[in-house]
C-alpha cells in the first residue's frame, strides 16, 4: 500500500490463499492478523463490505487490538458515515495512544461542522502532536499530514508547508503523503517541485497522475510519455472492470485528455463507492466542465448537508449553482 504498486497487494493476496481456503476461526493473536491483513487488502481494492466484515471478525478474535477499529474509522470516514467512523475512534481511547486515538477522533470531526469545528481539530490535534514528542514515525506522518490538510482548508499555507516537509522528513515511504502534497503543490503553481518530489513514481497510478499534470503545467519533455503510461493503464484497468483508480481516470479525462463527459460517467461512478472530500471535488470540476449539474447534486449535498469546511470546495458548488440543477 505504501508503494502504490497493485502488484505488491497481489502477492499479498496469493500469500494468504491457503489460509483462505479453511480461514482460522480461534480466538488468538495469529487469527486476529489474519483478518486484519485480509481486512486491509480488501479496503486497499475498494471492497468495502468485505473488509468490514473481515476486520468484525479481527476483533472477534482479539477485542484489544486498535488496528481493526482504526481500518474500520477510515473506512466509514470514505464512505462519509461519520457517526460510525466517530464511534470507531471512541473504541479506541483505552486500547491505544492518546494521540492514535485522538488523531482518529479530530480528523473525523474536521468533516462537518464548518468552520469552528474544523479550528477546533485542529488545534486538538496539534496539541496532541506536541505532547507526544516520541511517538513512532509511522503515527506521526499520520498525523502531520492530516494536520497538513487541515491548514490548506483553514487559509494557512506556511503551516500547511511545514507540515508537509516535516512529515517528509520522517523518511517514510507513503503514497498518501506524496499525492497530498504534490496536490498541495499543483495548486501552490509548482509544477517543478512535484516532477522534483515524484521522478522516481512512475509505478504508481496515482503519482503518476500528479507527474502528468505537474508535467503538462510545465511543459516537460516526458509529459506525453506520461499521458500515455496513464493512458494504457486506464484501459487496461477499465477492461478488467477495476475501479481501484476511478477518481484518477476522472481527473485524467478532465484535465489531460479534456474530456469532460468522460470524466465526469468515471467520478458519478467513483462517487458512489467512494465519498471522500477529493472525490466531491472531482465530481463537482466534472460537472462544472461537462455543464450537468444534476450529475453532481450527491456532492452538493454532502457538502451542504454536513458543513464542510472549504473554501474550495464551496466555490465549485456555486459554479455549479449557476448552471442550474443542483440545490
Amino acid at each position: 500500500m505504501a508503494q502504490g504498486d497493485p502488484r505488491y497487494v497481489g502477492y499479498a493476496s496469493a500469500a494468504l490463499l491457503p489460509l483462505d481456503k479453511a480461514p482460522p476461526i480461534d480466538s488468538s493473536s495469529q487469527t486476529a492478523n489474519y483478518w486484519l491483513i485480509k481486512g486491509m487488502l480488501q479496503q486497499y481494492s475498494h471492497h468495502f463490505d468485505g473488509a468490514l466484515d473481515s476486520l468484525n471478525k479481527a476483533t472477534q478474535a482479539d477485542a484489544k487490538s486498535p488496528e481493526p477499529m482504526a481500518w474500520r474509522a477510515a473506512i466509514h470516514l470514505v464512505q462519509a458515515d461519520y457517526a460510525k467512523a466517530q464511534t470507531q475512534c471512541d473504541a479506541l481511547k483505552p486500547l491505544s495512544t492518546p494521540l492514535f486515538a485522538t488523531g482518529c477522533s479530530q480528523y473525523v470531526k474536521s468533516h462537518s461542522g464548518g468552520a469552528a469545528a474544523l479550528q477546533s481539530a485542529y488545534d486538538t490535534l496539534n496539541a496532541a502532536v506536541k505532547s507526544e514528542p516520541n511517538a513512532s514515525p509511522e503515527l506521526l506522518l499520520w498525523e502531520l499530514t492530516r494536520l497538513a490538510e487541515m491548514a490548506i482548508r483553514l487559509k494557512r499555507p506556511i503551516e500547511a508547508e511545514a507540515y508537509f516537509q516535516r512529515a517528509l522528513k520522517l523518511g517514510i515511504t507513503d503514497q498518501f503523503l506524496l499525492g497530498a502534497y504534490a496536490d498541495w503543490l499543483l495548486t501552490q503553481n509548482k509544477p517543478d517541485a512535484v516532477i522534483a518530489l515524484l521522478s522516481n513514481w512512475e509505478r504508481s497510478d496515482i503519482l503518476l497522475l500528479r507527474l502528468a499534470l505537474a508535467g503538462k503545467a510545465a511543459k516537460h519533455p516526458k509529459t506525453t510519455e506520461w499521458a500515455n503510461l496513464l493512458r494504457d493503464r486506464f484501459k487496461e484497468a477499465a477492461q478488467r472492470g477495476d475501479r481501484l483508480h476511478e477518481q484518477e481516470a476522472a481527473r485524467f479525462e478532465l484535465d489531460i485528455e479534456n474530456q469532460p463527459s468522460k470524466a465526469l460517467a468515471l467520478a458519478v461512478n467513483n462517487y458512489k463507492l467512494q465519498k471522500e472530500p477529493r472525490d466531491a471535488q472531482v465530481l463537482l470540476r466534472a460537472a462544472i466542465a461537462a455543464k450537468d449539474a444534476s450529475a453532481a447534486a450527491p456532492a452538493v449535498a454532502w457538502l451542504n448537508q454536513n458543513n464542510y469546511e472549504d473554501e474550495s470546495l464551496k466555490t465549485l458548488a456555486g459554479e455549479l449553482a449557476k448552471i442550474g440543477g443542483a440545490k
